[in-house]
């Protein structure tokens, strides 16, 4: 059986003032924090390499998640984004826009039947390693 979703692979919800609640998470929960939120190292079950999930709390303004009007969005990790993206339009799912590949991989956002967009990504995680070396919450 082909994998499509091999995991979460972040977590991003809005909140009137990301410094604040990233602050609170590290000083009250021990999360390592960076610019963006806090990177969770982990190990697949398949490989001893290291990946990554990322939770990010965002500002209430943020149009990030549109169209959806939710004030979360999920991140999947996914594997053959390409093929992904072609199977979803054969079924009719809405792709809110084209692959965009950066150093840590490659994305696109879907939206879901109840208007959630969700983001999907096709991660290289020794890039998170180079990136954030360590300074992870594990």
């Amino acid at each position: 059986m082909k994998k499509k979703v091999t995991g979460i692979g972040g977590i991003f919800f809005k909140v009137k003032d990301p410094n604040k609640t990233k602050e609170w998470y590290a000083k009250n929960l021990g999360l390592v924090t960076n610019e963006y939120g806090s990177v969770f190292e982990f190990k697949t079950a398949e490989a001893e390499d290291l990946a990554y999930l990322n939770w990010s709390p965002m500002k209430e303004d943020t149009t990030y998640f549109e169209p959806s009007k939710k004030e979360f969005m999920v991140n999947y990790r996914v594997e053959n984004i390409e093929d992904l993206v072609a199977e979803l339009k054969s079924n009719g799912v809405t792709i809110l826009d084209e692959i965009t590949s950066y150093e840590y991989g490659k994305f696109v956002h879907v939206l879901d039947p109840d208007g959630n967009n969700i983001e999907l990504w096709e991660p290289i995680d020794s890039s998170f390693t180079r990136l954030y070396g360590g300074k992870t919450t594990k």
